[in-house]
Formats: C-alpha cells, structure tokens, sequence
C-alpha cells in the first residue's frame, strides 16, 4: 500500500526520531473507523515495543466493537507543543502511524505487552505488576497495532537547529 509523502519533507522526522517519541510519550488518540462511517478517535495510553504499539481495554465497549468491524487504525501523539504567541504558531513535535490493529489472543503475548505496560507505568515494581495482573488479566483485552507507515514532523524553527537526519 502506498502512503502519501510528507509535503514539508524538511520538517520530516527520521525513523529514529520517530521511534524516540513514541518510546518517550505515554499517551496518544487512537483513530478507527467508528459508527455509521465517523471517526472514533479515542485517547489511550501506549506502549512502544520493534515496531508496534500495544495498549489495553476492558473486554467490551464502543473501541473494541469498533476494532473488530475494521482493523485499520492510525495513532497520533503529540511530544512538543511549545506555544509561541508573538510569532503566531507552536514549536511542536508529532508522529502518526497507520497499521493494522488487532485483540491478541496469545496469552503469552498478552502477558508480555501486559508486562511492557505495567513496567512503563509503574517501573520496578514487578511484584505489584504481578499481582494486578493475576488480578485483572482475565478481564482485560490487548491490543496490537502493526506499524505499516510512520512519519513524524516538527516545526520549521526545531527543524532549522536539529542536525541532519540520519
């Protein structure tokens, strides 16, 4: 599949830079294809792990109806949001990816994304994480999305002082 190319290709993040915000930012707005044709954007906290995003849910609701109607997704965070009011515009720094999303049913990689999450979130504590996961893992549902494109962009000023992409 082919995905539009970034118009302001200066301000284009690197892959690298990309992963980096996602690696470092905790939340973001998953998109899917909601009700009646709308959009449903929803947002989620995430975990970023060779190349693809997990998250988790409640085992039913308008998102998982949703995911199962249509596996396409995108996901947007935003890392730097920098208002500037004198010259009219932020200094920001985002990524989008679209992929394919899915309810994992392996329980090995259920609990694995699971771990991810809860290291992310409450680093260190491995014996609490245990024991929320015994607790709740029956009644939670994981979610995968596949990275098919990314792009990240920054604005024009943080694009003029970064150095080259690699």
């Amino acid at each position: 599949m082919e995905f539009r190319q970034m118009r302001r290709f200066r301000q284009q993040l690197s892959k690298t830079e990309c992963e980096s915000v996602l690696a470092g930012v905790t939340a973001g707005t998953l998109a899917l294809l909601g009700d009646n044709g709308y959009p449903y954007v929803v947002p989620l906290s995430h975990v970023y792990d060779d190349g693809k995003l997990y998250f988790h849910s409640a085992l039913t609701g308008h998102k998982v109806d949703t995911i199962r109607n249509c596996d396409k997704a995108s996901f947007c965070v935003i890392a730097a949001d920098d208002v500037h009011p004198s010259e009219f515009t932020t200094y920001f720094k985002s990524v989008i990816v679209f992929g394919r999303i899915s309810i994992v049913d392996d329980d090995a990689e259920r609990r694995y994304a699971s771990s991810l999450l809860g290291e992310r979130f409450n680093p260190g504590d491995s014996e609490g994480l245990q024991k929320e996961m015994d607790r709740f893992f029956a009644n939670m549902l994981v979610f995968r999305l596949d990275i098919d494109h990314m792009t990240g962009k920054e604005a024009i000023e943080l694009a003029r002082n970064r150095a080259p992409a690699d």
